[in-house]
């Protein structure tokens, strides 16, 4: 079941405070200076010592999940809009596994709130915009009641630059797991804006989950090994793997394909693979190297 945002309850914080800390932190990727990736060792600096001054929200996401691909870009860009009212701290869940295990996160993405040096639980799952805002604004009202200096005078609900109503919709679509709704809404939206980032890579994945989202892995990848040379076995059976975080053999899968069939079969892989790269982290290494490998494989 999702956790979803509720009064926040100051009392059921958590205590890291014995939290081991490794060498290295993490290397940001963000260039905003409201949002930054924290690791291991630096949660305590970058999380619980800066909620003493200003809200912290934690996000805790894998570049193979999808709907950390949804609700991340909305955080962030409210982390912006917020200019400082309070921050967002960016933890992924497989190069932290203590923290993960410690604060038994079983399910991604999940939001915890730091206030006051302390880890309150948020909510889990990739909400809509407004119930994120709505959320926002009980962060803000529990950091001025404790008294927070970097809360002192912020607006509850800062001025926000116009989104999208069909990105909203679309938000929402996904949330209730109307997929193909959720494509109408970003379809609608690139014949307005087709250089929309945000509305490609959600259509691309809701296209993702609207194909596999149902079926049954076990089932759809023995299939596949049944039919090395059927395409649409093989297509489904990447789509699976990518949903179940094998994204190696999800490439080596479609690239062997493409090696070994001609014609419409082997332009349809070739598509497909191009596809599954698009929801997917491009600077991953696996990514990287797997684009070379279909260039190899094609010429």
């Amino acid at each position: 079941m999702q956790r979803r945002p509720t009064d926040l309850n100051i009392a059921g914080a958590v205590d890291l405070s014995r939290l081991a800390k490794p060498a290295a932190a993490a290397a940001p990727t963000s260039t905003s200076p409201y949002v930054y990736d924290v690791s291991e060792a630096d949660f305590e600096d970058k999380v619980l010592r800066r909620s003493l001054q200003v809200p912290v929200l934690i996000d805790f996401w894998a570049d193979w999940c999808g709907p950390c691909k949804q609700l991340s870009p909305i955080l962030e860009r409210l982390a912006d809009e917020g200019a400082g009212s309070w921050e967002l701290a960016k933890v992924d869940v497989d190069a932290n596994q203590s923290i993960s295990a410690q604060l038994q996160i079983q399910s991604i993405p999940t939001v915890f709130l730091a206030l006051g040096g302390r880890l309150v639980p948020g909510f889990q799952g990739a909400l809509p915009e407004a119930q994120l805002r709505q959320f926002l604004e009980q962060v803000l009202q529990a950091a001025q009641q404790a008294g927070l200096p970097g809360a002192e005078g912020t607006p509850a609900e800062p001025a926000a630059p116009p989104v999208p109503a069909e990105l909203l919709a679309a938000e929402d679509a996904l949330a209730r797991e109307d997929y193909a709704a959720a494509i109408a809404e970003y379809d609608a939206l690139l014949s307005r804006e087709p250089a929309n980032a945000e509305a490609q890579l959600g259509r691309a994945w809701a296209q993702l989950l609207q194909r596999a989202g149902g079926l049954d892995p076990q089932q759809v990848l023995a299939s596949a090994a049944a039919a090395p040379d059927d395409v649409e076995a093989q297509t489904r059976a990447a789509d699976v793997e990518v949903l179940s975080a094998e994204i190696q053999p999800a490439i080596d899968r479609l690239i062997g394909f493409v090696k070994r069939s001609a014609g419409d079969d082997r332009d349809r892989a070739r598509q497909h693979l191009l596809e599954l790269f698009s929801v997917l982290d491009p600077e991953d290494e696996r990514i990287v190297s797997g684009r070379r490998a279909l260039s190899n494989a094609l010429y």
